[in-house]
């Protein structure tokens, strides 16, 4: 579709929303942004889309509700991934049969270059960020995007042919595609996730698996054979399948064997590392690893390169980050494992007898998991905030004796430092979120970097 002149409507006014604006007047488009919520600050839209600048040429911002003689005016209506599409006011644009595309769908539309699309439940971010990495060291004209935070729309119009644009897509991004035809794909796992919005776990598998739609077969689509789901939908597809597996030995794929990552390619079985040589750990996150190599390989990118780039990864910030090795002992950052099932992955992830650091808001969490989780790893667990005494009330009824309370942060950090001897790991993963002591689960992270860096 040709945009310019076009009169576009973008629905929503967060991040997504402000980068397909931008795009759009780029693109010479009429732009209406629009949010449903009339509290909004509209000349802060405008500066925003606009950059501060005090000519704001076709764009306008309608709040609350929208009248129908603009409805009769829009020609294209890009959604933000916020916005579920079963909203009665989106069901007006079908009615009137306007098109409805997401921010992602746009952005493929206007930009050039390869894309290398990610989606799944869980290790997405991991994987992007991974891939990206490899990407950026075979290709410096690589862009990372998509739901890790850089909206495709705001890169799109800097692309060109020799661009690659390494995407993580949400479910939400994939319900608004058409066209949208990456080069190479991927769907790591598939389980319950965001079902209130789509509904049914039918629906939400159908939303993930439009990442490949447009697949042909010189394309790849890269699958976790350990997850029934994604095994099965390999079999469906035009586009080349390329699986990976932590449990067994693939005849072509990426796969586990003997603490080693290997890449067999049909005809030649190639060593990537051994599992010891990354700074990742976990065996979710070898399946992040492995399903980063398949798309890398897949694509063309050389084995010494994508090798390099593995072992030198040092993960993303705040999931399990390795932070530094002090007199022989292990830091890592687990910030973000605001809950006790996302703390649960952290525990699981050391290979160190643990001194962790938990505690903080109340969010009326049950801890039970999580303390049954430590599975003799966790020497000593020292508490924090204002869930200290109920997660020290749950240990102590599951066995567990080891626990001491801190006044601050810092004194936590302080006990750690003082009880870990040549062999541990200390690990912040709270399974609480941050409120209260800091702003966010980042500011903690940082905070605990700074005390772990200045040792």
């Amino acid at each position: 579709m040709e945009l310019t002149k076009k009169k576009v409507l973008v629905f929503g006014t967060g991040i997504s929303g402000i980068a397909a604006a931008k795009l759009l007047l780029e693109q010479k488009a009429e732009v209406v942004v629009y949010d449903g919520n009339e509290d909004v600050d509209k000349c802060r839209i405008i500066d925003q889309i606009c950059d501060g600048k005090s000519v704001h040429q076709n764009v306008t911002v309608v709040l609350g509700k929208l009248s129908e003689e603009l409805l009769d005016e829009i020609q294209l209506m890009i959604i933000s991934p916020g916005v579920p599409t079963d909203l009665p006011i989106v069901d007006r644009f079908r009615e009137k049969n306007i098109p409805i595309w997401g921010e992602i769908e746009l952005a493929y539309r206007v930009g050039k270059g390869d894309v290398l699309a990610i989606t799944g439940t869980n290790g997405k971010t991991t994987t992007t960020a991974l891939l990206g990495e490899i990407m950026k060291n075979f290709n410096e004209d690589t862009y990372v995007v998509g739901n890790i935070g850089n909206p495709y729309t705001s890169i799109a119009g800097k692309t060109s042919e020799r661009s690659v644009i390494v995407a993580e897509m949400s479910s939400f991004q994939l319900e608004t595609v058409y066209k949208f035809h990456p080069k190479v794909s991927a769907i790591l796992n598939l389980s319950p996730d965001h079902l209130n919005r789509h509904h049914t776990m039918e629906a939400y598998i159908e939303a993930k698996q439009k990442i490949a739609m447009n697949q042909l077969e010189r394309d790849t689509c890269v699958l976790n054979y350990e997850d029934e789901v994604t095994r099965k939908f390999g079999e469906t597809l035009k586009a080349n399948v390329l699986y990976f597996s932590s449990q067994r030995i693939l005849e072509k794929g990426v796969y586990l064997k003997e603490n080693a990552i290997f890449y067999n390619t049909g005809e030649n079985e190639i060593k990537i590392c051994q599992v010891e040589e990354l700074k990742l750990l976990g065996i979710h996150n070898y399946e992040n690893v492995m399903a980063a190599i398949a798309m890398s390989a897949s694509y063309g990118v050389p084995i010494d390169v994508i090798r390099k780039s593995v072992m030198e990864f040092q993960g993303v910030e705040h999931r399990i980050e390795f932070v530094a090795e002090k007199n022989g002992v292990a830091y890592y950052n687990d910030s973000k494992g605001t809950n006790p099932d996302a703390a649960i992955k952290g525990i699981q992830a050391m290979n160190r007898p643990t001194l962790l650091i938990g505690g903080g808001y109340d969010k009326d969490s049950s801890y039970d998991e999580w303390i049954s989780s430590f599975d003799g790893k966790v020497k000593k667990l020292v508490l924090v905030g204002a869930t200290r005494e109920k997660i020290a009330d749950t240990a102590a009824r599951l066995g567990f004796t080891e626990s001491v309370f801190a006044d601050t942060f810092e004194e936590a950090v302080e006990i750690c430092i003082k009880n870990a001897v040549p062999g541990d790991a200390v690990l912040l993963s709270p399974a609480c979120a941050s409120w209260g002591m800091f702003k966010n689960y980042e500011e903690r992270g940082d905070k605990f970097k700074e005390l772990v860096n200045h040792i």
